[in-house]
């Protein structure tokens, strides 16, 4: 068995809606069928007794190789802690050959758990050992330090629980809610909106203290020192016991906490220097440690901290105890659990030291060992929540220390006996307030009931209501989808908009282009929606993308489907016919919202069958009104755009709105089949967003076919009286509407300058000279500059073979270079004649004809 290919798909894909990893794998015959592998199976179970089943209960198909690799990758990501459920395996058209897909939630993960189980095959394959344990724990590891950390995750999981999609931009903390303009940012619990300046001052806790004491919060006596002699005049000053800490520490970092001795001081500033030069001592407030959470002037929670302690039972040492109690599946050794680990380090030592105890002491049964002053949760300690008992005047000062600070999200410490009074009452104080604070303590308290604080910062970021989501067109097919995109861009930014848009010629942003090439992929669909100009998305889906990684979204507002044709690259990527290319672009007619819509062309039955897998509504279009699949749609009061009497038509029941076909230029009055077409999905389209028709209207009458509105799309020039038409189709299906709508126009003698796309089938790249030689006079062929694997003149030569008996053509030439062959045509042109250029390189072609056809226009007769 070899795995030949591994992919990640990061969007919804051709399998299901879930990242998946997908496998290409090749297994000879005897290994396509595990009954031909006599102990195999014994040998994989030896090795990973946990793998489970190898089929479904029931299913009798004929297992190989393929399957279980199918198998273990996905159970050894379920072992590993992944909440991983979808795996498939398919055959291909290519005989030994298998497409394993195997969902993940992290990457990394899901690509390491692919090797590995192809490891675990070869091990049992060839009687080698193989540590199934050692490697779940490996990507156990590995999940832990990919996947976002519980903190960030709430404020994640409350987003999705209201709808609004999010992006990790970093592989750490740092997390995009919503798309374009409406799009808003955290980084763990901090929001895009809080100024660097209030951060620095929560950083800064001698500069905090005074703010909030000016602001009448009490708070502890004390200032920054900086030496021990300065300390320990600071801890007379403002009497004993006193904490020392960094100024501007975090986490519990360097923290020591009631202080009485000098010898206690020294090694507590010794402690607090190794985290920071500019040390603080202060008065230490008797009582409990708690943490409330404020969020958008609203107290959201608040909590108990314990210090990180064990309770003796007179049989376990101090160490032992310790160990029991890490043993908590709850405890981890960083961020991404409930709680931490306990360490018994130097700190715990002396702390343990000052009560006359070691590790090795076996305390009593019922003593309580504490082995840290502080009691912050990154230190080993617990947390018990008291939200309900929090009194309305605490509640309230640490709203007001919050909001002198100037954070939006805030962690206030507050020492004291209790919160069922006010401050004043028992001498407790605010001793820090924390910018960007832990959560953990909240969500998953040790003691006491949970709190879902992600949803109070969404709300923060959101009105209700909201989704972050921007209006989002998705635009597939095999003819027509750029310029339907570009059309449908137009409309949108007609009515005001600022509309990212992708296709096959780059990526545009408010009219400016920000990237050239083919971006009708899921990448440049997800700079679209990172763009904080966008406010709206037009995206063209190309097979490639989609194949390649999926989608860059998780739906859409609506689909365009303009058709499916045998042309779209088939025998590519285990495509091979018109069906397997619906199944495909399908893919986004499948991920429409609930309250979206499909644009599906009615009088295509590949398309017309994608209904019945719209989560959303349907509008269906057809230039035949009377087509049975527009006549049922619209017998049911449902959505249609059709052509009659020389207008486009959109119905719903009995409502109608029309728009002369003479007023859309990019039709020339209806004469251009597949443009009307086009335009009744860009219609369709407009229409599921919502756009006024005062506005499409509008924009149809101001959408030229020129070189700028749709580059290589039936642009129309004059050459010396001649009509030059320069397109970029490539394909049968784009051939044969072009040959219709050349038919309608006027042309003495009908000349074509073709290539064509290595990468088609042979008899793809012969029907399309088949088709133009029953249409044309004259055929000037030239070769791509990119033979896409194409040897020198053999995509030429299939060119010549569907010459070969043409019915009309009597002149073929070959011009070396797609310039020349231009020009060639050019020269041969006499006023009244047709010329139609498809073009390989557009943007360069397009350029070279204009100026071409501008200086026909300037020469002397």
């Amino acid at each position: 068995m070899q795995i030949t290919r591994i992919r990640a798909l990061r969007g919804p894909n051709l399998w299901t809606r879930s990242t998946a990893i997908e496998a290409v794998v090749q297994c000879p015959p005897e290994e396509a069928d595990l009954a031909q592998l006599p102990g195999f199976e014994d040998r994989l179970r030896a090795r990973f007794p946990a793998i489970g089943a190898l089929q479904p209960h029931g299913s009798e198909q004929t297992l190989s190789l393929a399957h279980v690799l199918q198998v273990a990758a996905l159970q050894l990501q379920a072992l590993a802690g992944c909440p991983v459920t979808f795996a498939r395996t398919q055959q291909t058209v290519e005989a030994g050959t298998w497409q394993v897909v195997v969902e993940y939630t992290e990457e990394a993960v899901g690509q390491q758990a692919m090797e590995q189980a192809g490891a675990l095959i070869q091990a049992a394959l060839q009687d080698q050992p193989f540590d199934a344990d050692a490697v779940i724990a490996q990507l156990r590891e590995l999940d832990e330090d990919e996947r976002i950390g519980p903190s960030t995750g709430s404020i994640v999981e409350a987003a999705l629980a209201r709808g609004i999609p999010i992006r990790r931009l970093t592989s750490g903390s740092l997390v995009q809610l919503g798309w374009g303009s409406k799009a808003r940012r955290i980084q763990a619990a901090e929001l895009d909106v809080t100024s660097a300046v209030a951060e620095s001052i929560a950083q800064d806790k001698d500069l905090t203290k005074r703010l909030l004491h000016a602001a009448g919060v009490p708070v502890p006596l004390g200032r920054p020192v900086s030496s021990v002699p300065d300390a320990w005049r600071v801890a007379e000053e403002v009497g004993l016991p006193v904490v020392v800490k960094p100024q501007d520490g975090n986490q519990g970092k360097g923290v020591t906490v009631n202080i009485s001795t000098r010898e206690q001081l020294e090694a507590a500033y010794t402690t607090a220097s190794a985290f920071s030069d500019e040390i603080m001592v202060e008065r230490f407030l008797p009582g409990h440690d708690f943490r409330l959470l404020v969020v958008g002037g609203q107290l959201v929670a608040a909590a108990r901290r314990d210090p990180p302690q064990v309770l003796g039972d007179g049989q376990h040492s101090v160490r032992e105890l310790v160990e029991l109690v890490n043993q908590d599946p709850r405890r981890g050794s960083g961020h991404g659990t409930a709680l931490t680990r306990i360490r018994l380090d130097d700190i715990a030592l002396a702390r343990l030291a000052a009560e006359g105890l070691t590790p090795d002491s076996v305390p009593v049964q019922g003593q309580r060992v504490v082995l840290r002053n502080n009691a912050n949760l990154s230190t080993g300690g617990s947390a018990t929540d008291v939200t309900d008992d929090v009194h309305p005047d605490i509640a309230a000062r640490a709203v007001e220390a919050a909001q002198t600070i100037g954070l939006h999200i805030c962690g206030v410490d507050v020492v004291c006996e209790t919160m069922l009074k006010p401050l004043e009452e028992q001498s407790g104080g605010i001793v820090e307030v924390n910018a960007a604070p832990g959560l953990r303590m909240h969500l998953s308290p040790s003691f006491g009931r949970a709190r879902n604080v992600g949803q109070p910062m969404v709300d923060e970021l959101f009105a209700p209501g909201e989704d972050g989501r921007i209006p989002l067109v998705a635009v597939t097919g095999t003819n027509g989808k750029t310029t339907t995109t570009r059309l449908i861009t137009h409309l949108m930014a007609a009515h005001g908009l600022r509309v990212g848009m992708t296709n096959t010629d780059g990526v545009y942003v408010n009219g400016h282009q920000i990237d050239s090439g083919d971006c009708s992929g899921p990448k440049s669909a997800r700079n679209v929606l990172f763009h904080p100009e966008a406010d709206a998305a037009v995206l063209e889906c190309a097979r490639g993308g989609l194949l390649r990684e999926g989608l860059g979204f998780d739906r859409c507002q609506v689909a365009v489907v303009t058709n499916v044709g045998a042309g779209d690259h088939l025998g590519l990527n285990f495509i091979t016919t018109v069906e397997d290319v619906a199944v495909l672009k399908r893919v986004i007619v499948q991920n429409v919202a609930s309250s979206g819509y499909a644009v599906l062309n009615a009088a295509d039955p590949h398309v017309a069958a994608m209904a019945s897998a719209c989560p959303g509504k349907v509008i269906f279009f057809a230039a035949d009104r009377h087509h049975p699949v527009m006549a049922t749609h619209r017998a049911q009061g449902s959505r249609v755009v059709y052509v009659d009497d020389g207008h486009i038509v959109a119905a719903e029941g009995s409502w109608r709105e029309t728009i002369a076909l003479r007023d859309i230029p990019l039709t020339h009055g209806g004469s251009i089949g597949f443009q009307v077409e086009n335009v009744m999905a860009a219609v369709g389209a407009a229409w599921g967003v919502d756009l006024p028709w005062r506005t499409i209207r509008r924009g149809l009458a101001g959408f030229a076919t020129d070189s700028d509105n749709a580059p290589g799309r039936f642009n129309l020039m004059d050459y010396r009286g001649a009509t030059v038409i320069a397109d970029y189709g490539h394909n049968p299906d784009a051939m044969r509407a072009l040959v219709q709508a050349v038919q309608a126009m006027p042309g003495e003698r009908r000349s074509v300058v073709i290539s064509g796309a290595g990468d088609r089938r042979d008899q793809d790249i012969i029907e399309q000279t088949q088709i133009l030689g029953a249409a044309f006079d004259d055929v000037i062929l030239y070769q791509d500059a990119c033979q896409r694997g194409r040897e020198d003149g053999e995509v030429l030569g299939l060119l010549r073979q569907g010459l070969q008996g043409a019915a009309r053509t009597r002149y073929v030439t070959e011009i070396h270079g797609e310039f020349l062959a231009i020009d060639h045509a050019l020269e041969r042109l006499q006023p009244g004649d047709l010329c139609l250029v498809l073009v390989d390189q557009v943007q360069e072609a397009l350029e070279h004809l204009q100026q071409r056809c501008a200086d026909s226009h300037t020469a002397p007769a």
